[in-house]
């Protein structure tokens, strides 16, 4: 309602009266302010400090105060801002804050005002200071330049060019709270000039970027903050020139300012004119969030992108009606702990996933470790987004995987393995295998062998089950289950075995030697004690997959296939042979399985051990056959089958390798050859052990002289075995040629074969009593107690004790020949105590005849 003439009039009386006193009492005070002493003006500016403030009380009219401060007061303040005494400087600043304050027209200070506060801030050249040498003064005059913002508006517009002078400046000083405060009024100078800002926002950018890695976070929060303004309300092509900068401060330690980063890029897509150009750049910012380690910046990111989702599906309604009306339900095999991203962020990623994919697949494999971390961990949320349409880029993909997933971070590798998994969940099996499979088969490595573990971990049973023998043959090839040694590729084969056994369960009984195969190599091949405890733990699992009570049974079920499989080179093995080292697994973890395979196992075992192939082969094959003959009703005779390879086994296989060659090797083969000999003769008939020894007496009989003490004392114990079951049936020549050899061994250097010589040269005795035609023997077996006789004086007492239970046992066949034989050498013994025991033996036998 228009204020009557009369009202009016008195008013604008009232007004002009108030003004004409105020220009007088300040008028009193002006001239101090021209005081050629500091102190002088000092005085004259407090002073006026205590005026100004009473002119702020209510009820005085800030149109009066306009007239007196506009003509009297700001020139004179904005000439003190250059005052040679800081207090005066600092004095005058405060006061042309409060002059903005009640003044009715601030906006008419701004001519005067700018250039005023940009002479003080802004640096003559780059390199040099900025004029006001006072950083207390610098951040009042920085303040001071954001009230005149506040108060201006649009008004700034003509000033523009010097409000951004200053900035530029600010924005670089030493101090931080002046840093900050720019910060801040560059975002205020952005909303209150948004029609003619853009023209001056590049200039910003440059300064800003300077201090976002300033060293306090509140900096550098500011500073991202007012990044976001400028840009908004400025010229959308420096995002270009900030995106890098924002992408290093995703790696910031302090949360506050992953926050402020998530903040402002989540703006920029939502508001920034024009973002359709720059989604492909600012999504993945956004979306790095989403695996902050602090809640709130992920909460933060989220719910950003939500919005970002639905307001570009409301930008783009026509274009998705036909996927709004008709949408498909989620796929039924979703990632568990997983919601499902909006239509519109589903489309956002997918229709950008073709910019944004190579550079983060570049980033994953860079050599900053921060950088790797967090461009895998983008890849998961980008495949989550993409779902199906991941196919057509899965190539650089996987090829990215392989990489990464060699890296030495485990953190890449989490991040890789769960991108892998959502490729299972994804992607057609028949697609993904193709060249996973044909990558494997190229260059077998762990890293692709863990992506195939994680794709089939990902992967749902119905979908895998189709290709489930295409993935355990091409598993079961050499160059995948052979391809390296290293723990961590069969760690990674083993993980792959589990995999297919934890989705498919029951379906594996289809793939089920293949998959034991697999196991039985990693068994074969790993040196760690680890990785052995779990390959046997799946070997359990496969089991009850197979709905079998152990892994025993799992072999005897599979065990002639197995064989079969692993045999079938064996003429080409050397101990580094993994046939070979499999070939060995499968006779130690088997039990009584190999007492059902004899056909592979037997002829396989003659060609392998020949004397013409690799010795160290030989050496391991001998102490397994040894150890299995040992319990022969849990291996090789478990079946009642092994007697029908005896001839196999004595001819081919133990009688080659008795044979005496030079060198400590050949004679470490002889020793475990005739320990074979030694536990094969505990499982052997009494028929059985004379056909033996008739083929192996010669070559044991050599093996008395062996260097190695073991081998001595086996044959003579073997010798024994031979002549208590056939020596009564042995050919006279063959007979004779027996005690001379165990003679030699009396003088052994060991006890013990010493005294097993003994003991087999007793057991010829007894064969010679219990032939039809003893008395051929009688002067083989006199010379025979002579030879005894001589032993009686023997330093160990073992000895003597054992050579006179020999005599005593052996006297029953020539008494009277052994009764001469003693009293011819008693006198010549150092002690006749043990002839005397045999004389005094002799009469008791005699009276008893």
């Amino acid at each position: 309602m228009a204020m009557p003439a009369e009202a009016q009039a008195a008013a604008d009386f009232a007004e002009a009266a108030e003004a004409a006193e105020l220009s007088r009492a300040l008028g009193r005070l002006l001239p101090g302010l021209e005081a050629d002493s500091k102190l002088g003006r000092r005085r004259a500016l407090e002073a006026l400090e205590h005026a100004l403030e009473e002119t702020v009380r209510p009820g005085v009219d800030s149109a009066a105060f306009q007239g007196p401060w506009a003509r009297l007061l700001l020139p004179r303040l904005l000439r003190l801002l250059t005052d040679p005494a800081e207090g005066c400087r600092a004095l005058a600043a405060h006061l042309l804050d409060l002059g903005l304050r009640r003044a009715a027209r601030p906006r008419d200070a701004l001519p005067r005002l700018l250039p005023a506060l940009t002479a003080r801030l802004a640096r003559p050249e780059p390199a040099r200071p900025p004029p006001e040498p006072c950083e207390e003064l610098r951040l009042a005059l920085v303040q001071l330049l954001r009230l005149a913002v506040d108060l201006g508006g649009a008004a700034l517009a003509p000033h523009l060019d010097d409000a951004v002078r200053a900035l530029r400046a600010s924005l670089l000083d030493p101090f931080a709270a002046v840093r900050r405060e720019s910060c801040e009024c560059a975002a205020a100078l952005a909303r209150a000039t948004p029609e003619h800002f853009h023209m001056q926002s590049e200039s910003l950018i440059g300064p800003l970027m300077q201090t976002i890695s300033h060293q306090h976070w509140k900096v550098r929060v500011a500073v991202i903050e007012a990044t976001g303004t400028v840009i908004q309300f400025g010229n959308g092509s420096s995002v270009d020139d900030v995106l890098s900068h924002f992408a290093q401060r995703l790696f910031d330690d302090v949360p506050q300012v992953r926050q402020a980063v998530t903040s402002v890029v989540g703006g920029w897509l939502l508001n920034l004119r024009d973002r359709y150009s720059f989604f492909h750049k600012l999504t993945p910012l956004l979306l790095s969030s989403f695996s902050d380690e602090m809640p709130e910046v992920r909460q933060t990111a989220t719910s950003l992108w939500e919005k970002v989702g639905l307001k570009w599906q409301e930008e783009n309604e026509a274009d998705l009606k036909d996927k709004l009306d008709f949408a498909p339900p989620p796929p039924p095999h979703y990632p568990e702990h997983e919601s499902r991203p909006g239509l519109g962020c589903r489309e956002l990623v997918f229709r950008n996933l073709s910019k944004v994919l190579p550079a983060v697949c570049r980033d994953i494999t860079d050599w900053v470790v921060g950088t790797r971390v967090k461009a895998a961990q983008l890849l998961p949320v980008l495949l989550l987004h993409a779902e199906d349409h991941i196919t057509q880029h899965l190539e650089i993909i996987l090829r990215t995987l392989q990489l990464a997933c060699a890296d030495e971070e485990k953190a890449v590798v989490s991040s890789c393995v769960r991108a892998a998994e959502l490729i299972g969940t994804f992607v057609n099996p028949e697609v993904f295998l193709k060249l996973i499979l044909a990558m494997l088969k190229k260059a077998p490595s762990a890293s692709g062998l863990l992506i195939l573990t994680s794709v089939i971990q990902g992967c749902p049973q119905n979908t895998l089950q189709p290709h489930l023998k295409v993935i355990a043959t091409e598993l079961v090839r050499e160059h995948i289950c052979q391809g390296s040694e290293n723990s961590l590729y069969l760690e990674h084969l083993l993980l792959c075995v589990q995999a297919l056994l934890f989705v498919c369960r029951e379906d594996c009984r289809a793939v089920s030697l293949q998959l034991m195969e697999v196991l039985v190599t990693i068994m074969a091949v790993s040196d760690a004690s680890g990785l052995w405890k779990k390959a046997q733990k799946t070997m359990d699992t496969l089991a009850e997959v197979e709905d079998i009570p152990s892994s025993q049974d799992l072999y005897r079920k599979h065990v002639g296939a197995l064989l079969e499989r692993l045999t079938a080179s064996h003429g080409e093995w050397t101990v580094h042979s993994v046939q070979l080292l499999k070939f060995t697994v499968v006779l130690t973890q088997a039990g009584p399985a190999v007492g059902e395979a004899l056909q592979h196992v037997i002829p396989t075992l003659r060609t392998c051990l020949q004397p013409t192939t690799d010795p160290h082969m030989r050496l391991k094959l001998f102490s397994i056959l040894s150890t299995m003959l040992l319990r022969p009703k849990d291996t090789v005779d478990s079946q009642g089958q092994f007697h029908g390879y005896l001839e196999m086994v004595v001819n081919d296989i133990l009688a080659p390798n008795l044979q005496w060659h030079a060198g400590r090797t050949a004679a470490a083969i002889r020793t475990a050859a005739i320990s074979c000999l030694w536990a094969l003769t505990s499982i052997l008939l009494a028929k059985q052990v004379q056909e033996a020894q008739e083929t192996l007496m010669p070559q044991v009989l050599a093996t008395l002289e062996d260097d190695s003490q073991t081998t001595r004392l086996v044959s003579c114990r073997i010798i024994s075995v031979f002549l208590k079951s056939s020596g009564d049936t042995m050919e006279p020549e063959k007979f004779l040629r027996v005690y001379p050899e165990l003679l030699k061994r009396l003088d052994d250097v060991s006890n013990d074969v010493r005294m097993a010589a003994a003991s087999a040269l007793l057991t010829w005795l007894k064969c010679v009593q219990s032939s039809d035609g003893k008395s051929a023997y009688q002067s083989s077996v006199q010379f025979l107690y002579r030879e005894l006789l001589v032993h009686l004086d023997d330093p160990e007492s073992a000895i003597q004790d054992t050579v006179l239970e020999v005599l005593k046992e052996g006297s029953v066949l020539f008494p009277d020949v052994l009764v001469r034989e003693t009293e011819a050498v008693v006198h010549k013994h150092r002690s006749s105590a043990y002839c005397e025991q045999l004389l005094q033996h002799m009469q008791t036998l005699a009276a008893a005849r």
